[in-house]
């Protein structure tokens, strides 16, 4: 593998296949090495040609994350850090603390007041009003109401944390990324156990939108310094995992445009005027037909190659912005691509729809098809053996959680 000295470092904090899908990005667009900040010494950027990995179970906090980012910068003073969070604490951290960085450090994030108050649903939830953005219908549940609450909604129901950082703050043994409580017993069973476990903030309970997997969308934005959408790439989910802490997480996908649905989200990030990328759970909803938003992540998705894939390398729209200060078009993803972190085997098997299933079948014999952890020139032994069996348990996963 060749690679170039630029007058920037790529520097991610992370260790899931956020980071190696950023981090094959920028290697793809200008032959970069990016440097690696996780926790643990595992995951697609461990051992891998593209990545310098350095774990520390510390780095997501705040002492040791502005000694660590500030001495990394002060090692390489000569040039610009483009600091780049991927999972919501990391992003925290940077927002929060972006001021007190060296001055060859950019963050490229919103105000933490601003990220802050976004990450709490009910807030999304108001500006999806403001915008005719359809989500779920909706209780808003605060500690302090105790058990003896109203809801309405047909069981099962959805339920979620309203702050999803402060809640991984406080781990307990059933700890789920969300819940799918079948009665009201249940549901007074998981709150009690939620508070039980510390946290403090609000809760969302939802109506569940029918329908598999293959309901759902994900949209990924762009948006430049001056808080103009620039990239939008809608894709449609085909099939997620369904072990109890990656429940959600997605497993295909492919691209597919809706112009209407982007316009309706493009006019509510310029009026925030949101800065950076930003990513957005979505689910059609075939009783009414439209389509409803259940979040916005303030970040680049886990699932961010499925942007690049499809002709829109991510490591780009940062480069361009903020190291060369370049003015950028406006461009929406149209070309379908198929994007999997399962084997072929098992997305055949557990995708319902057979018009979708030949839809892959075609992507994959067009070679218009990429598992993101899997690049050619980067697997070395213990590398890939360790991301082939990863890979593999997939089939005992779906075969024990899917239904």
């Amino acid at each position: 593998m060749e690679f170039k000295e630029r007058e920037f470092i790529p520097v991610l904090l992370g260790g899931d296949i956020n980071t190696y899908s950023v981090a094959r990005a920028f290697y793809q667009q200008y032959q970069v090495k990016s440097y690696v900040f996780g926790k643990y010494q595992t995951g697609p950027s461990f051992n891998s040609q593209i990545t310098i990995y350095e774990g520390n179970p510390k780095i997501d906090t705040d002492d040791y994350f502005l000694e660590r980012i500030s001495r990394f910068a002060g090692e390489h003073k000569d040039k610009k850090i483009l600091l780049i969070g991927c999972g919501d604490s990391y992003v925290a951290l940077a927002s929060r603390h972006k001021n007190e960085l060296p001055d060859n450090v950019i963050a490229p994030y919103i105000d933490f007041d601003l990220m802050d108050s976004l990450q709490q649903k009910e807030r999304f939830y108001q500006l999806c009003e403001k915008h005719g953005v359809d989500y779920p219908k909706t209780i808003v549940y605060k500690k302090e109401m105790g058990l003896d609450f109203a809801c309405d909604f047909p069981y099962p129901v959805i339920l979620k944390p309203s702050n999803s950082i402060a809640y991984w703050e406080h781990p307990f043994p059933t700890q789920n990324k969300i819940y799918k409580p079948g009665s009201r017993k249940e549901l007074e069973e998981i709150i009690t156990q939620i508070y039980d476990a510390g946290y403090d903030d609000d809760l969302i309970i939802q109506d569940m939108i029918p329908g598999n997997d293959e309901y759902m969308r994900v949209l990924t934005s762009y948006s430049d310094r001056n808080g103009k959408v620039k990239m939008m790439c809608l894709g449609h989910v085909l099939l997620e995992e369904h072990t109890p802490h990656g429940l959600g997480n997605h497993a295909v996908i492919i691209t597919e445009p809706n112009q209407e649905l982007m316009g309706r989200v493009k006019n509510l990030l310029e009026d925030l005027h949101y800065v950076g990328f930003s990513n957005f759970d979505i689910k059609y909803d075939k009783r009414d037909g439209t389509y409803r938003f259940f979040e916005i992540n303030t970040r680049q998705g886990r699932s961010n190659y499925y942007v690049t894939g499809s002709g829109f390398n991510v490591a780009k729209y940062f480069v361009e912005d903020y190291i060369y200060n370049r003015e950028l078009p406006y461009e929406e993803a149209t070309e379908e691509h198929l994007w999997m972190t399962v084997p072929k085997g098992v997305a055949y098997k557990h995708v319902k729809d057979p018009a979708m299933v030949a839809k892959m079948k075609k992507l994959v014999k067009e070679g218009k098809m990429v598992n993101p952890v899997f690049m050619r020139g980067d697997l070395k032994p213990m590398r890939f053996l360790r991301m082939l069996k990863t890979h593999w348990k997939q089939y005992g996963y779906f075969n024990k959680y899917y239904q």
